[in-house]
This record gives structure tokens, sequence and C-alpha cells, in this order.
């Protein structure tokens, strides 16, 4: 395994395990979010976006790490040339607490993220693009659509606990 896409919504750790599992195979680790956000939030056209993952995938042509999703952007860029497709599918509840405790600490502490962002309660609790209502949306449209997706599909991994990933981590690498 030598490119790995790790997927999820937000709250679901994919970064950390993304993180983790690149330094563990001495891979870089790339973050989609990076590459897509620009200064006060601005998003850079489909094309635009798949230039800047493909110049990022080709930077490292002994493998990398890649977290995020994105497809409807990136179409086939990332998993179709994956080796690798993990899916950390946690329930509901604890996405939910995750992304309250991470979402509370950036707010509270005015922790900078991508091209100098930050993010806002109004941004984070309100309306249809809302942090927790975006989560909420790809929770259950990924439990929808993925499965079908990928259940023939034998790069496809997915993980439905916090133990559970542990356990593919620690067995795997």
């Amino acid at each position: 395994m030598k490119r790995i896409n790790v997927k999820g919504t937000s709250g679901s750790g994919k970064s950390t395990f993304a993180a983790e599992l690149a330094r563990r195979l001495d891979l870089p680790y790339v973050e989609l979010d990076a590459l897509h956000h620009g200064p006060n939030w601005s998003e850079p056209t489909d094309e635009e976006f798949r230039a800047r993952v493909r110049e990022a995938m080709d930077t490292a042509p002994e493998g990398w790490v890649i977290d995020g999703n994105y497809e409807a952007k990136l179409g086939d860029t990332v998993i179709g040339t994956a080796d690798t497709i993990v899916w950390l599918d946690l329930p509901l509840g604890v996405k939910l607490r995750r992304l309250w405790r991470r979402t509370s600490h950036r707010i509270k502490h005015d922790v900078e993220l991508w091209s100098g962002n930050k993010e806002r309660w109004r941004t984070a609790l309100w309306g249809w693009e809302s942090l927790f209502v975006w989560m909420i949306r790809g929770h259950f449209r990924h439990r929808r659509e993925w499965p079908p997706r990928y259940e023939d599909d034998s790069r496809f991994v997915r993980l439905r606990s916090v133990d559970e990933a542990r356990r593919w981590l620690d067995t795997t690498y």
C-alpha cells in the first residue's frame, strides 16, 4: 500500500488517522482541505483543484496518504489512482462529540486553519451549509451511497469504530 485515500466526514478522525498512517509508512501526507480552502474560505474551480491535487501526487511518486473526499470536484483524480481506500465510518454520536470538541477548541483558541481561515460559531452551527449540518448530511449520504459504490472494490476498507481503526493501523502497519 503506497497510495492511500482516507475518507470520512468531519469529526471522523481522518486527518489524525491519515497523518499517523503516513508517518508509519514514511509517506507524504496530503490534506485535501489545505489544497481546497483559499483565503476567506474561497474555493478553486474544479480544474484548479484537480491540478493542485495532481501536483501534490506527482511530487510523491513513491506514494502518498491523502485525506478527504471531494469526489464531486475531483472525480477519480485520487480514487482512480489509490491502491487503498479507507473509510472511517464511525457512529454519528462519536463524530458529533469530536466535531464539537474540535470546533470549540479552534474557536476558543482562535486557531488558524488553511490560508488564514478560522472557524466561527455562526458558520459552524447555523444554516444548511454549516459545519455540523454538512457533517450530518454527509454521514447519511455516505452510508447510503458508498457501500454499493465500493462493496466489490478490493481496495476498500470500512472501519466502523475507533477501536477497529486502531486495530487496523496496528495490525496493518
